[in-house]
């Protein structure tokens, strides 16, 4: 068997982003990245946002579950269509599938409505907006404190234009005879007010809220605009803040920096500054909810409300979903001031870790993902030599094995279909493991599967990742114990590799100073990255590289994610779904 070994002395450039200077009133061009908006991304996009619990996660979009597949527990709903159902996901999920079937109130049905109206002065689509809650007998005005384009692009959905509002309007143009009014909050994915959560009626102290819907014939900004996936154009200034203006969040999901009052996901995505550490996870690499120890939690007024608050309801039913315990180990790390390649691994560092073995020797490394299935390269392994292979879980040395050592045989090999042996195109392939006789499945004792990531977006260049293996030594020595290094994600390889680097279904990593070998880890082996939660994912499965010791020739690995749907189709979407189950 052919291993892949090659020396990396490179010298990376770093990618790291920092909170770019916004002047007043324009926005730097490259606060957006023309790249990613090139790919249309949506709140959809699951490569991108995580779906919502009557969604499901399919070839990076987010698609409509069947209200069977919604979790049981929860509070009874009421829809439009007069039709009671368990749970807030189930009604959700039926909206899906039959948009004119929406949220109307919380419980079981009783008959009552809610309506929401626009108090017209001028065209059809502006004026203010009015509604009467199922909980009242009258109609009230919205407060014009709390409004913003969030609430505005719901009302106007709920109103019929499905590109939701062209702005918010100066209450004075539309003057009302009224003293009270009701404040409302919205997150901006509700598809109706009624969603939204109303508080006790309020002085009229700022006025109330107006609203023009975008229209057919809604002009694009004067002065630069910005083109939304749904062909809504809104000012380029308002890109990157934080806001959802588009409606379908386009104008949020492909930043390189965020203005003030936002904060930036490390995937390239910018939320309200309010999300952060508030309990749930708003960025896909966590990092909204990550070191919140220190960091003062926003304060939960507690008003007087006069609906149920469906955001909490949607956050309680995410409770309810399946979990996966992967890619946390069972000891806590030990802390290391320093990397140096090739260090020494020892009991219980990459309980993830697997070895192949043909014959007398290990030829390649593999990753475990859980239940029976070892994931690794195409080219370590061939379909007709499947009971042959021996796979060693929990080894250290293989000259002096551990206590600790299980070892597997196995049942069949799965390589992907348009594996390309000369180019290494989906070098990628799955072992299933024979299950031991007398046990119910193939779990290993020590062993902990790796996380299988969904989307492309959760480690971006310069992040510090890991390889392991048994690799030779560049000067082609044996090792025969467990050896790992740390690398950096290296972005735009088909500078070294032209025409040969495919960056969908390949990505790089090596070091700033070649101190860390890439041969350390073996073939098949895999390439680890951590997120700031501390779970550890399979980002790069071991494959080619060349010229052993050029710094313009970086170690190439298959890129786990862009294979997401490959692996769930073999092995089972709920083995390796952490998210948008």
């Amino acid at each position: 068997m052919k291993l892949v070994h090659f020396t990396l002395v490179l010298v990376c450039v770093s990618f790291g982003v920092s909170r770019l200077p916004v002047t007043s009133g324009s926005v730097p061009r490259d606060l957006v990245d023309e790249k990613c908006l090139a790919e249309k991304h949506t709140h959809l996009s699951c490569n991108k946002v995580f779906c919502q619990p009557w969604q499901k996660c399919i070839g990076g979009t987010c698609i409509c579950k069947l209200p069977y597949q919604c979790p049981k527990n929860g509070t009874a709903m009421c829809s439009t269509n007069g039709r009671t159902f368990s749970t807030y996901c189930q009604l959700k999920s039926f909206e899906c599938l039959h948009p004119e079937a929406r949220f109307l109130s919380s419980g079981p049905c009783t008959g009552k409505e809610f309506r929401v109206s626009l108090q017209h002065k001028g065209r059809d689509s502006e004026g203010h907006v009015q509604v009467k809650l199922v909980e009242l007998e009258e109609s009230m005005y919205i407060c014009q404190d709390g409004w913003s384009l969030t609430q505005a692009n719901v009302a106007c959905r709920d109103l019929g234009y499905p590109l939701g509002a062209a702005q918010t309007l100066d209450t004075s143009s539309f003057p009302a005879n009224s003293t009270e009014c009701l404040h409302v909050s919205c997150r901006g994915i509700e598809t109706s007010l009624a969603e939204c959560t109303f508080t006790q009626r309020k002085p009229n102290a700022q006025g109330f809220a107006g609203v023009a819907c975008y229209t057919d014939d809604t002009s694009a900004p004067a002065k630069g605009s910005f083109q939304c996936v749904n062909g809504k154009h809104i000012s380029r200034r308002k890109a990157c803040d934080g806001v959802n203006d588009c409606g379908d969040q386009s104008d949020e999901l492909c930043c390189t920096g965020c203005q003030d009052n936002s904060f930036h996901c490390k995937s390239g995505i910018c939320i309200p500054r309010q999300y952060r550490c508030n309990g749930e996870l708003d960025c896909i690499t966590g990092d909204d909810e990550a070191d919140c120890d220190g960091e003062a939690r926003p304060c939960q007024e507690k008003p007087d409300f006069l609906t149920p608050d469906m955001d909490a309801e949607r956050q309680r039913i995410k409770s309810f979903l399946p979990t996966l315990s992967c890619g946390v180990k069972q000891s806590s790390p030990s802390r290391r001031k320093r990397v140096v390649g090739g260090s020494p691994a020892h009991k219980g560092d990459f309980p993830w870790q697997v070895a192949i073995r043909y014959g007398d020797s290990i030829t390649c490394g593999g990753t475990y993902i859980g239940g029976c299935w070892i994931l690794t390269a195409a080219h370590c392994v061939k379909v007709n030599k499947a009971h042959q292979y021996i796979v060693l879980a929990s080894l250290i040395d293989w000259l002096k094995p551990n206590s600790e050592l299980s070892v597997r045989y196995v049942n069949k090999v799965i390589i992907h279909e348009n594996y390309n042996g000369t180019t290494y195109q989906n070098d990628i392939a799955l072992i299933e493991l024979k299950k031991p006789s007398k046990h119910k499945d193939c779990q290993m004792p020590e062993t902990v599967p790796a996380c299988i990531p969904w989307s492309p977006y959760l480690f971006q260049p310069n992040h510090k990742c890991i390889i392991s293996g048994w690799g030779r030594e560049k000067d082609n020595e044996r090792v025969f114990s467990l050896k790992w290094g740390q690398v950096n994600l290296i972005h735009n390889c088909s500078n070294f590799y032209q025409r040969r680097y495919h960056e969908k279904e390949m990505v790089c990593a090596g070091t700033q100073d070649g101190s860390i070998d890439a041969c350390k880890g073996d073939s098949g082996g895999p390439l680890v990255c951590q997120d700031v939660n501390n779970v550890t994912y399979l980002w790069g499965i071991v494959s080619w590289g060349e010229n052993c010791g050029k710094p313009e020739f970086p170690g190439v690995y298959t890129k786990v994610a862009n294979y997401f749907d490959w692996i769930s189709q073999h092995v089972g979407r709920s083995l390796i779904s952490q998210h948008n189950v």
